[in-house]
């Protein structure tokens, strides 16, 4: 023992912890076994963490398994942790035993050093804070409660706040007429309102799909205990359990029906992940058509005037890059790619247990927050700022020999075909080609090529 360490002991002996640590010699131990990254739960995680020990501590007082004094202390020891308050001592890494053993035992040793010195006698972490519980449940329902809460109190929010952006923007763009593409080459025109209206309905689409993912999600493994029996737990103790967290958190939670779909299963988290995959499908598609019309401004479509955010190279003067799609396709690539880790991780589930949770609960966690803080950003930076330029969108549709297209009913598909070539051949417009040719009245073209009436 040195002057910076203190001895601890655990089932397995004695270890030398950290003095100022409020962990114990378990977490000393996956400190010491598992140096691999630097990653490690967030605060969401260790939040639900804390509502889990609280509200166990709660229900077994109520069913006469611990003293009073005891629960409280615990109790109140677990919202310390709730609170943010010993964030630092959760120093187990992301890539430790497939469990999360190790995190759940980190939480329970720094509960029962906080609860012991308040009540001035030893409460043990296995045998009080863990009491009527497992790793083995406690940290499916950990993720379970953070990702829930994450997604209800943060990502939807700004997802409904960008889609009121998107709105706003097609309300105030609906006759602002430009080029359609397909096959990236012109096509019929379209407003901007309407391509900024089928954003917002797309996102909305998204939207749904995660709300309606989540009651599945909020049905909890909490009193499954080891492999799904509730061995060592009383009646209804995942049931109370459940609604102590609910009136605590003020969001629905239910003790799942079957536990052996959430101990040796994962697939709620999995179908989760599948729709935060798919609204970042969709707004890559968004960001990089935003990024697409805002290139140039000399040789490219310079459609959009993309907000001026900061300089866009080192050695090129007065250059300015559309930043901030990057950085959302960006995010969305990191969630695409923790979907695969997710949906691989669940797949391993062997008999009663998954032993891929931690790196499962930091994937989803992680998607969670880059979506949200992605998505609030994209929103305030680049969507609520955005400009037409609608000088250059009137020349492109006036050049546009796809017009033509309307012609078809008149003209017939090759002679429409014909103009389109000529006009495109000579840089002309469809209607100077019509008029040279002398195919069709000044009236009719006037009234065939009608903007409005295209779309």
């Amino acid at each position: 023992m040195t002057q910076e360490f203190r001895t601890e002991k655990d089932s397995m002996g004695e270890f030398q912890v950290p003095t100022e640590a409020k962990y114990g010699a378990s977490t000393a131990r996956a400190v010491d076994n598992f140096p691999i990254s630097n990653l490690r739960f967030s605060r969401s995680f260790i939040k639900a963490l804390g509502e889990i020990k609280k509200a166990c501590a709660e229900v077994n007082f109520k069913n006469k398994l611990l003293e009073k004094k005891v629960a409280d202390s615990i109790i109140n020891a677990s919202q310390q942790v709730v609170n943010g308050e010993h964030d630092t001592d959760f120093v187990v890494d992301i890539f430790q035993t497939g469990s999360g053993t190790s995190t759940n035992m980190n939480a329970n040793e720094i509960i029962s050093k906080i609860a012991s010195e308040s009540l001035n006698e030893a409460i043990h972490p296995n045998d009080h804070v863990n009491m009527s519980q497992s790793s083995n449940d406690v940290i499916p329902t950990a993720t379970n409660i953070a990702a829930v809460t994450d997604i209800v109190e943060n990502l939807i929010p700004s997802i409904e706040n960008l889609i009121s952006s998107f709105e706003f923007k097609a309300k105030k763009w609906e006759k602002v007429y430009k080029n359609g593409r397909t096959h990236l080459m012109d096509a019929t025109p379209v407003s901007l309102g309407q391509e900024f209206n089928g954003y917002a309905a797309l996102l909305t689409e998204r939207l749904q799909d995660i709300k309606a993912s989540l009651p599945n999600a909020s049905k909890l493994a909490i009193g499954g205990t080891a492999v799904g029996t509730g061995i060592n737990a009383p009646d209804n103790f995942g049931s109370d359990v459940s609604k102590e967290i609910s009136k605590s958190l003020g969001i629905k939670f239910t003790e799942v029906e079957n536990h052996f779909t959430r101990q040796g299963s994962r697939e709620e988290i999995v179908h989760l992940s599948g729709c935060l995959k798919a609204y970042a499908v969709s707004i890559f598609k968004i960001a990089n058509d935003i990024r697409w019309m805002g290139s140039g401004p000399v040789s490219g479509l310079n459609e959009l005037k993309i907000p001026a955010l900061q300089p866009g190279s080192s050695i090129m003067p007065g250059k300015v890059n559309p930043v901030i799609p990057e950085m959302m396709m960006q995010v969305c690539a990191q969630v695409i790619g923790n979907d695969h880790t997710i949906t691989f991780s669940s797949s391993q589930g062997n008999f009663e247990l998954n032993t891929m949770l931690p790196v499962m609960a930091h994937s989803l966690l992680e998607s969670i927050e880059l979506l949200t803080s992605g998505t609030a950003v994209f929103d305030q930076k680049l969507i609520c700022q955005l400009e037409a330029n609608t000088e250059k969108l009137e020349e492109n549709i006036q050049k546009n020999s796809i017009l033509v297209t309307a012609l078809v009913p008149v003209l017939g598909y090759d002679k429409a075909a014909e103009v389109a070539k000529e006009a495109m051949s000579q840089n002309k417009t469809i209607k100077e080609v019509l008029i040279e040719k002398n195919l069709i009245s000044n009236e009719q073209i006037d009234e065939i090529l009608n903007i409005e009436k295209l779309i």
